[in-house]
């Protein structure tokens, strides 16, 4: 029986485009599937915030931010927390992904028109010692034109691979079945689903119209993870993370199912680390859904007052953008899947990013002007959208009204105005004092040590009760879901491995599929800006070892 093609990738993401662009290169034929309509090429990539994780970036060097490739692999390994036997391909796809990043990553996207915005942005600062989780220096790089940006210059790669003839373009297919013939994986089964008008994000139908089998060389899942499968995501919740919320929200859309995992396990492939996840804790419903419980993630500066649901602060070092699963191990063990920020327009205006593309139009759209007009607002325009429209948002001019409004947000009213006062005022006091023993007071001063920080992402420290500040702010935060960081086991060729350890003839795996390399590259852990990066790394090396495999 012929080949319909040399490689067949699952998948029409940002892993999938960048694998089908380096086959293209290699001037290999390529059957590109997807069970979403042609709008939706791009995948999540599309919608993030185009943060790429650079060491030693030009970019820092310009803030006077001096990082390596040690201190950045001594961050990594602190924040994954290698410890199973089935973490030695991931560390393998760790090590080799920070040399990726201290390396050719950036002449490589630049070459191709990726640009970056001038500041660095510190995620995920960690607050505990050298050698524990967290950047040690800013490494947050934004992409100019955001996640579109990312996808660009590969979907223009494979659209002139189809061009040319080696590339065929397959969307509203959806695979049900792998199977192998003559001792290898090359047959790929499914549902031909009927053509679609919906818009990018939005759902789908699943009405089935006919059948496909195709047969080739090689194949590459890049099918992504279970963000959007709500019922998965609690079928793999990790016991260490205590109870599944009863509320999420989802970071990604309904088509993220993780269907593709169970198809590549029952084939052979081995998946591994599954309960291994990252979901953000300052998710907010979206007052202008694009798919169902559709949440945005705040990317918070340090200052906003952290609460549980009772209005205590969370502890030390659980404060905005420092800790994210650390701080979503205390939430789901306090018995409520929510918390609060509790803040000040000086504050928001000032430290209020919102994760996303769409959310981002001066970014995105790569205008300038926008881009000023954003730092010279008091509150930038999707900021300001969500304090008049969305619910989960309180503004009022005092505190005794602010604290009526978040009761009325909630089953109970648990928040005490007197003890809600008492620990703001209690903050205040510390800001005067130069001695303080207010970690998150210290935290901010140490951020606005950092120019970057003092120029767009932190407010200069003021007492959140002052009424100059106002009007008050809170902010009910829920758990919104996001990436697996488990997937199928890998080795650094982006072959797929059986339970065995021994490579799986003709399957090879790449992105979220594939926990981003080796079945999970962050281990426990993410150091932000390290998706994107990952599916560009792992779709690169699934690409051309296939392209090197086949004949």
């Amino acid at each position: 029986m012929a080949y319909d093609a040399d490689v067949i990738v699952i998948g029409a993401g940002i892993a999938g485009l960048v694998a089908t662009a380096e086959l293209v290169d290699a001037g290999r034929k390529v059957i590109l599937l997807d069970q979403e309509p042609e709008q939706s090429i791009g995948g999540q990539a599309h919608w993030s915030f185009g943060g790429l994780f650079f060491v030693d970036s030009p970019e820092q060097r310009r803030m006077r931010i001096k990082d390596s490739q040690a201190l950045a692999l001594q961050d990594w390994l602190g924040t994954a927390g290698f410890d199973r036997d089935e973490d030695r391909r991931p560390r393998e796809w760790a090590e080799a992904y920070v040399d990726f990043a201290s390396g050719e990553k950036r002449a490589w996207l630049h070459a191709q028109g990726v640009r970056f915005f001038p500041v660095v942005g510190w995620a995920e600062r960690g607050g505990y010692d050298a050698t524990g989780h967290g950047n040690s220096v800013p490494r947050f790089h934004i992409t100019w034109g955001t996640g579109p940006g990312i996808v660009a210059p590969f979907e223009r790669r494979v659209r002139e691979g189809v061009a040319r003839g080696l590339v065929e373009l397959k969307f509203r297919h959806r695979v049900t079945g792998l199977s192998s013939s003559a001792g290898a994986l090359d047959t790929v089964s499914g549902e031909v689903l009927e053509p679609s008008e919906a818009e990018r994000g939005t759902a789908s139908s699943r009405e089935v119209a006919g059948a496909f089998e195709f047969r080739a060389q090689a194949v590459i899942v890049t099918s992504g993870g279970i963000g959007g499968n709500h019922d998965l995501v609690r079928a793999q919740w990790p016991e260490r993370l205590g109870t599944p919320p009863e509320k999420m929200l989802s970071g990604v859309p309904a088509h993220v199912d993780g269907l593709m995992l169970g198809i590549a396990e029952r084939a052979g492939a081995n998946h591994i680390n599954r309960d291994r996840m990252w979901h953000y804790t300052e998710g907010i419903e979206n007052w202008n859904p694009i798919w169902a419980r559709h949440g945005i993630r705040i990317l918070p500066g340090p200052s906003s007052l952290w609460l549980d649901a009772r209005g205590k602060r969370l502890p030390v070092p659980l404060f905005p953008g420092f800790d994210t699963l650390g701080t979503l191990e205390h939430i789901m063990k306090s018995g409520y899947d929510y918390t609060w920020f509790v803040l000040d327009q000086k504050i928001i205006g000032k430290e209020f990013a919102l994760s996303g593309s769409e959310q981002n139009p001066d970014l995105t759209g790569k205008s300038v002007r926008g881009v000023i007009g954003r730092a010279r607002a008091d509150v930038p325009g999707p900021v300001k959208a969500f304090m008049d429209r969305g619910v989960d948002f309180v503004v009022e001019k005092d505190l005794s009204a602010l604290v009526r409004g978040m009761n009325a947000l909630t089953k109970e009213p648990l928040i005490d105005e007197a003890e809600l006062r008492r620990e703001i005022t209690a903050r205040d006091r510390e800001i005067k004092n130069p001695f303080t023993k207010d970690l998150q007071v210290t935290a901010i001063r140490g951020a606005r040590n950092y120019l970057g920080d003092k120029l767009i992402r932190t407010a200069a420290p003021h007492r959140i009760l002052d009424p100059k500040a106002g009007p008050l702010i809170a902010v009910r935060l829920n758990i919104l879901t996001r990436k697996s960081l488990g997937g199928l086991e890998t080795d650094l060729s982006s072959r797929v491995l059986t339970e065995g350890g021994e490579p799986l003839p003709g399957l090879y795996a790449a992105g979220e599929a594939a926990g981003f390399g080796g079945g999970g590259v962050h281990g426990y852990r993410s150091l932000e800006g390290t998706f994107l990066g990952g599916c560009l790394f792992s779709g690169r090396a699934a690409g051309r070892a296939a392209a090197k495999a086949v004949r």
